[in-house]
């Protein structure tokens, strides 16, 4: 997925009335506002309301379901020939915008801003983002990620990411 990809995914599904928070490694590189590393898929998250409309747009653009085992009503992948993928995170709000079913994002994780080849973007809030990478077996995207966010908003580091990983080009 390249940032063309996302921000024309993104203007897309906004002139359409659908609001997404952009979730995963582009949220990183977007609050970092440059981009680090190329990305293999765009993470983003949406009311569950607006998944017909998403799933209509994408599907005309030749994406389809990517076959997973933890595909569910909440989350899924659909993807195209190109390789592009989008992973879909869904919920659902209540009237006071509280996250009550679906991906349970918590309050204050969806207010991030950032920018993705220029252009503002809504995305993971930076502690949010941090904390959401914990608690499963890191990769060495998740050590540059989370140090990069911790430097760059004064956020601790997990304890979950001391000593850094020898193969951190940073040890």
């Amino acid at each position: 997925m390249t940032a063309d990809d996302v921000i024309q995914l993104y203007r897309d599904l906004e002139s359409r009335g659908i609001t997404i928070c952009i979730d995963g490694g582009w949220a990183v590189d977007a609050l970092l506002g440059r981009q680090t590393r190329p990305h293999a898929d765009l993470d983003i998250a949406l009311e569950e309301r607006h998944v017909p409309p998403l799933r209509a747009l994408l599907e005309a653009r030749g994406y389809r379901d990517v076959p997973r085992d933890d595909s569910s009503r909440w989350n899924f992948v659909l993807g195209d020939e190109q390789g592009r993928q989008v992973d879909v995170h869904a919920f659902v709000l209540d009237g006071a915008g509280r996250v009550v079913d679906g991906i349970k994002y918590p309050a204050g994780s969806l207010t991030g801003t950032g920018t993705i080849a220029g252009h503002v973007v809504r995305c993971i809030e930076p502690s949010h983002l941090v904390a959401f990478h914990t608690g499963y077996p890191l990769r060495v995207t998740d050590w540059m990620d989370v140090t990069a966010l911790c430097e760059r908003f004064g956020i601790a580091l997990p304890d979950e990411y001391r000593p850094r990983p020898a193969d951190d080009p940073r040890s």
